[in-house]
């Protein structure tokens, strides 16, 4: 071994600390960890937030909600499942999942310093029992954090919360979507309420809020095939997990980027798009679905996109002990987060 590299090394690192680096890029992960000499937060201490985000649940009650660039919210509504109900349970589960994040080693980025974010709490609702006024809350919620100038990054909840959400979003101009799932939801009534997590799609189109040629579904299978005619009909690009694998996750990525252009454009990931086996904590599983690896792998190529914001729905805790399904939903949400920070037309406010 080269006697001087040995002790250069050992003049550099011998004594270092844990907050000791040099690369610039981790010394922001470090200002992140690090709130004090050489002392990290412990991961299972404090109050539990969404990716160990500050926690502000005064931001909603201030006009700008506190200066803030992104707002997590919990969204924690289940009144639209057809199946396994418990998605209620999405955003406390998907809260207390530690070891992920801070540092994107993929995308080279920290996005808890790239911008001023935090949890603020969950959609105040009125009512537990009622689906329609619960709508109603997230879209009055949502459009309050729309006009402040924030950027919203939600946990569900079942999908039926996602229409309110773009319909406050995409109110001035229809947004984009990469919507990632085992379905396209976008059917119709479902015994006499066509407000449902299988139909938010079709109904953000059809108030203007979503533009379907700037939409592109991927990972689709299962039997309700017969349910998405809306999809095709209104012009969006629909990818069968058959398609996906078919074409290479290259392909899937460039044919993505094609159909949201440079617009603004959502991005809706339902756990169900990920095969059981990786995600059986679900209201509506379907058996042959993509790898976590996969998803992320079309997630981290969408890097550069306009993400004016997102969401991580249909974690239902209690049908998976191994709390993996809750673990792969915050993985996906800092996937989401760290793309929003990387987008062209970000702008941290602050």
């Amino acid at each position: 071994m080269d006697r001087a590299k040995l002790e250069a090394l050992r003049a550099k690192y011998a004594d270092a600390k844990g907050r000791d680096v040099f690369d610039p890029e981790f010394k922001k992960v470090v200002s992140v960890l690090f709130k004090s000499e050489n002392r990290r937060r412990a991961p299972f201490s404090d109050v539990s937030t969404f990716l160990d985000v500050p926690y502000r649940p005064d931001a909603p009650d201030q006009p700008d909600f506190g200066g803030l660039d992104v707002a997590f919210v919990g969204v924690p509504m289940d009144l639209g499942v057809t199946n396994r109900p418990g998605a209620r349970f999405g955003p406390r589960a998907v809260r207390t999942m530690e070891r992920v994040g801070p540092y994107h080693h993929v995308l080279k980025v920290v996005p808890l310093a790239e911008c001023k974010c935090a949890d603020i709490g969950d959609v105040p609702f009125r009512s537990r029992f009622d689906l329609l006024s619960s709508l109603q809350d997230i879209d009055a919620f949502y459009t309050r954090i729309h006009a402040a100038g924030v950027r919203p990054l939600s946990v569900g909840g079942d999908h039926s919360v996602t229409h309110p959400i773009l319909k406050a979003l995409g109110r001035e101009r229809p947004l984009g979507l990469v919507h990632i799932d085992a379905h396209c939801d976008t059917s119709g009534e479902f015994d006499g309420n066509k407000f449902h997590h299988g139909g938010p799609f079709r109904h953000a189109v059809l108030d203007g809020a979503l533009d379907p040629e700037r939409t592109i579904q991927i990972g689709i299978r299962g039997s309700s095939e017969y349910n998405w005619e809306f999809s095709y009909d209104s012009g969006m690009t629909v990818l069968h997990i058959e398609d996906v694998q078919r074409m290479g996750i290259e392909a899937v990525i460039r044919k993505a980027l094609e159909v949201v252009g440079d617009g603004p454009t959502y991005v809706s990931f339902d756990v169900d798009g990920l095969d059981p086996a990786f995600a059986p904590g679900t209201g509506t599983p379907e058996i042959g679905g993509l790898t976590p690896r996969e998803a992320q792998a079309i997630l981290h190529g969408l890097k550069g996109i306009d993400i004016v914001g997102g969401d991580v729905v249909e974690v239902a805790p209690q049908y998976d002990p191994t709390t993996n399904t809750a673990h792969v939903g915050a993985q996906m949400l800092f996937e989401i987060f760290s793309l929003l920070v990387l987008g062209r037309k970000f702008n941290r406010r602050g």
